[in-house]
């Protein structure tokens, strides 16, 4: 197989790949696992608190929060999880930055859900993993600052 030929199995391939899973989820919440935002452990200076959760599916989620003033200034995350979980820890991250610490303790799944344009019903636990590492990060932050 010449060279062009494999990149042009691999686009192939790759656009397959999109349609199963455009599929399977709506083009948003496929355009956020594809693209998250807020991805990745940022320098310990620049974290105030953090917490990682393991979900009752196996997948772990870390938040990492930068607080001022009861301000999240910052979110970010990492996963092991599915497509599903980065898109509901994505989603998450982009709804509290710039919020107050009680707003996001009042975040519940089903705003992460209905922000995500409704995942598949096998999936709703994604934004349940993100919610309770979300709520367990601000506990930590609470116990220690507050």
């Amino acid at each position: 197989m010449s060279e062009e030929d494999f990149d042009e199995f691999v686009k192939k391939l790759q656009k397959e790949i999109i349609n199963k899973e455009l599929e399977d989820y709506n083009e948003y919440v496929v355009n956020l696992f594809h693209n998250p935002k807020n991805w990745g452990k940022p320098p310990d200076e620049e974290i105030t608190t953090w917490h990682a959760y393991e979900g009752p599916c196996g997948d772990t989620m870390q938040f990492f929060l930068k607080i001022s003033n009861d301000i999240i200034e910052k979110a970010s995350f990492i996963t092991d999880g599915c497509g599903a979980t980065v898109a509901a820890g994505s989603q998450t991250t982009l709804m509290i930055e710039g919020k107050s610490i009680d707003f996001a303790e009042s975040l519940v799944p089903e705003d992460i859900d209905k922000a995500l344009k409704g995942l598949p019903d096998d999936h709703k636990h994604c934004a349940e993993l993100a919610i309770r590492t979300l709520h367990r990060s601000i506990e930590n932050y609470k116990s220690k600052w507050l």
